[in-house]
């Protein structure tokens, strides 16, 4: 039976850390380690007694007192199976014997017994059992182990039997009578340790060792114990509890007399640390129960603790070092603009290092620019703002050299940088770290790191501020980049919107963009306020979908296309039909929404169509807020006309509301929901006093009629405020953009409209001159009647050559004055170029010369010419 070469060599470490044992330290050496190598519960050996009809405990380990009491003595001619490896010479395996079994006292169920005697070339002096558990013969490995050990110290006992002249002081049985010196006889074990041999041996241990008895008197006690007890050899037979006492270790470690209790009563062997009161130092205690008693070995082991202490520091330096790069990497994930990674890094470096201010300075070509500080003072800042690369400073060194720089004192700085020794004072500063900004390979500016104290700092923190300045600089370059490309999208998409909304009598509008806060990219939404003829008014809003350039892109196409559609005067539904043949021929996957509204202030009228765009709100004065229309068509690119027309009325003061689905839309919100909150938020507003009276009948404060449009407006600029407040929070994430549009309509006073139907003969003409002077002079605009009449002879004269009744005529004062003659033609007029010799052609070239502005329009029922006349 062989061993792994593994257990060989432990065996080789073992029997040399032995070698100079005897006598009971070498049972109890040998036995703890057999018990070892099997993983046994426990173990006994037995030695030969006077004659050869006994085998005698010699030591015990990890059995309670009474199971050892009952092994102390068995036949060697037995059935056990220590007694059967004696008679043998052989190892015996057999299960624990039961009680009654008549193969030895009882002993756990499902255990079992291996036994290997101790062999001498001249005899069997005795055998080394181990309990086993489960009841299964051991590997053969440990099996070999044991009786390495066994061979190992037999010839050892030969040398120094540990029983020889048991009881030649003339003490009395093992049973515990008083010796000749008045002592307990500690029988067994005890008798054991009485051998001058080992007492010699034990009271030169490096470590403390003393035994006590079954009633807890101190048997034994080593040098290195009495000065760890305070108890000298003349005190042998008092209880440990007395030395306990007198050192109150009772009151410095409360539950060390339990502890030993316990071990005693378990039969188990137990070791822990403990800090003994009388020289605060540590001790490594192993509490091994005897037959009769306990004995302890004490280890000082206050340098192994000490060692542990500042590995265990070192271990936690490290874990929070990992902690703050993990978090500061965290934060910085996070943080996208400069803004967010100054503020990351100054909540998670500066604390750490008590440090109280921070400033990061970027190269700027050869100027030092400030990205962000914090904790210095702004005149400081503003002073070093701007400075040059190529003077003595600091910064300009960590730049020269790419290391970092530490100055732990004014006085330092001062010495080192003799020009910049008012600084610290200016700064209010007392030490420094300068950490060099490196990314790609590139030294981009420096962070300081600065405390209100002179500080010096130690290896470790210094690698760790240098570890953290990489993160930093990686940081601080994204974010910079990020504010560059942020920047450049928030000007390229105002730059796609109109700078200002039209002034305009027959509604007065305000309007908000509010871009998307994650990412850089710009967004296609947009909105539109077009004038068109008749004073009437377009109102638009539309979104791209999708982010980026090519969208930002699209949306300036379909604006422009928009405007130029909207001059054409198209109709709401022909207007989408053309802008969705647009869509569809930039490319099959482009969609857009759009909202297309007219709304005409002659007839308090507004009519518009959509295309996959969220309805408007409708604020009528009085009334609940409802949103318009039914369920939109498909979005641009991907519907099929003819889009639906919705019309309604929208008496003075209502207000018609248009917004993007980013307003109302999002990943913890769905459409009608956000639908829902749009309008709670425009009905409280509107019940608000203040701004709704101003919105609809003006402030009665203002003076005139300008002061009062400007008192609108300014209140639709609050209300829009308060709308985006409500829905968007200014601290919430916004994935989408979001665009809203507000108008406050104003009808067209009926005492400013005239209309007339004219004759379909030449006499048309003469009719509508009379019209135009009579009207003209009712509104006090005499002054204009002369053109006027002459606008409007051409324009009926035009009608009644090229066109078919039935023919009209309306005058709007307005802005302007509106003069319109409508015909059911719909042939569209064209300014022809008339030679000198043509009778006519010159109508149109005249009328485009003698208005500020003219066009056609088609109707229902024809088409419409009209001119418009600047008011005196």
């Amino acid at each position: 039976m062989g061993m792994d070469e593994a257990i060989a060599a432990r065996i080789r470490m073992i029997t040399e850390a032995g070698d100079r044992l005897s006598g009971p330290d070498l049972l109890g050496f040998v036995l703890d380690h057999a018990v070892a190598e099997t993983g046994g519960l426990g173990g006994m050996v037995h030695l030969r007694g006077p004659g050869t009809r006994s085998l005698r405990l010699a030591a015990v380990h990890g059995l309670i007192r009474t199971v050892a009491r009952d092994w102390a003595e068995i036949e060697a001619t037995g059935a056990s199976a220590p007694a059967r490896a004696v008679a043998q010479g052989a190892p015996v395996w057999v299960p624990a014997p039961g009680a009654g079994g008549g193969t030895g006292p009882a002993l756990p169920t499902g255990s079992g017994l291996l036994s290997v005697p101790l062999i001498t070339p001249e005899k069997v002096t005795g055998v080394l059992t181990v309990l086993m558990a489960p009841a299964e013969r051991p590997a053969p490995q440990r099996q070999a182990a044991v009786e390495a050990l066994a061979a190992w110290a037999a010839p050892r006992l030969r040398e120094n039997p540990p029983d020889r002249d048991q009881d030649r002081d003339g003490g009395q049985d093992r049973d515990g009578g008083q010796d000749q010196d008045g002592g307990q006889d500690r029988g067994g074990i005890g008798t054991l340790l009485a051998d001058d041999q080992v007492s010699q041996a034990l009271r030169h241990m490096s470590d403390a060792f003393f035994a006590v008895d079954g009633d807890w008197r101190i048997t034994f006690v080593n040098g290195e114990a009495e000065r760890l007890l305070g108890a000298a050899r003349t005190t042998l037979g008092r209880t440990l509890w007395d030395a306990f006492a007198r050192l109150s270790v009772d009151d410095a470690v409360p539950d060390l007399r339990s502890r030993y209790r316990r071990a005693a009563e378990s039969g188990t062997p137990v070791g822990f640390d403990v800090r003994w009161p009388t020289n605060q130092r540590w001790y490594y205690m192993r509490l091994v129960p005897m037959p009769n008693g306990l004995t302890v070995y004490a280890a000082d082991i206050t340098a192994r603790r000490a060692r542990q202490a500042e590995r265990a520091a070192a271990e936690r330096a490290a874990a929070e070092r990992n902690a703050r790069i993990g978090e500061l990497t965290d934060a910085l994930a996070q943080a996208l603009t400069m803004r967010d990674v100054v503020n990351a890094i100054a909540d998670r470096v500066l604390p750490p290092f008590g440090a109280s201010g921070m400033v990061v300075q970027l190269i700027e070509g050869s100027v030092i620019r400030i990205a962000g500080a914090v904790g210095y003072p702004q005149p400081f800042l503003e002073s070093i703002d701007g400075a040059s690369i190529h003077d003595v400073s600091p910064v300009s060194e960590v730049y020269r050299t790419g290391a970092p720089a530490f100055v732990e004192s004014a006085e330092a700085y001062a010495t080192r940088y003799p020009g910049m020794g008012g600084r610290p004072a200016a700064a209010q500063k007392q030490a420094w770290a300068f950490l060099p900004l490196i990314v790609s390979g590139r030294n981009i500016g420096c962070t300081v790191v600065a405390f209100a104290e002179p500080r010096r700092l130690d290896a470790e923190e210094r690698a760790l501020l240098t570890a953290l300045s990489g993160l930093m600089g990686q940081a601080i370059e994204r974010a910079r980049l990020y504010d560059v490309e942020h920047t450049r999208a928030k000007e390229l998409q105002r730059g796609l919107l109109p700078r200002a909304l039209p002034s305009l009598p027959s509604v007065t509008t305000a309007a908000r963009y509010l871009p998307a806060s994650e990412g850089i990219d710009v967004g296609g939404d947009w909105y539109d306020v077009i004038p068109l003829s008749g004073a009437r008014v377009a109102l638009v809003i539309g979104d791209v979908m999708g982010h980026g350039l090519s969208e930002a892109a699209t949306m300036g196409r379909l604006r422009t296309a928009v405007n130029t559609l909207a001059e054409l005067e198209f109709p709401p539904a022909e207007l989408l039909t053309r802008l969705n043949d647009l869509v569809s021929d930039l490319g099959d996957n482009l969609y857009a929404t759009c909202l297309y509204a007219v709304y005409d202030p002659a007839n308090a009228t507004c009519v518009f169509a959509s295309a996959g765009h969220p309805p408007p709100a409708v604020v009528r004065p009085g009334h609940p807020v409802r949103f318009a229309g039914g369920a939109p068509d498909p979005p641009l690119g991907a519907a099929r006309p003819p889009f639906e027309t919705t019309e309604m009325t929208l008496e003075e003061g209502s207000l018609l509301v248009l917004y993007t689905d980013g307003l109302v839309e999002s990943a913890a919100r769905d459409i009608d929901r956000g639908m829902r909150h749009l309008a709670s938020a425009l009905s409280t507003a509107a019940r608000a006093p203040g701004p709704g009276d101003a919105w609809r009948d003006g402030d009665p404060r203002d003076g005139d009629s300008r002061d009062g449009d400007r008192g609108e407006h300014a209140s639709l600029e609050r209300l829009c405020d308060e709308v985006l407040a409500e829905l968007l929070p200014e601290k919430q994430l916004t994935a989408d953009d979001a665009a809203l549009l507000i108008a406050c309509t104003h009808t067209l006073a009926s005492d400013h409209i005239a209309a007339w139907p004219l004759s379909e003969g030449p006499i048309a003409a003469g009719e509508a001159r009379d019209h135009v002077r009579d009207q003209l002079t009712r509104w006090e605009l005499a002054s204009l009647t002369p053109i006027a009449e002459l606008l409007v002879s051409e324009l009926v004269a035009n009608a009644i050559r090229h066109g078919r009744g039935p023919i009209g005529l309306r005058l709007l004062r307005s802005e302007e004055l509106i003069c319109e003659v409508t015909d059911g033609s719909l042939t569209t007029p064209r300014i022809r170029h008339a030679s000198e010799t043509d009778e006519g052609g010159r109508g149109l070239q005249l009328v485009s010369a003698l208005s500020q502005r003219w066009g056609t329009r088609y109707t229902s029922t024809g088409k419409c010419i009209w001119t418009a006349q600047t008011l005196p």
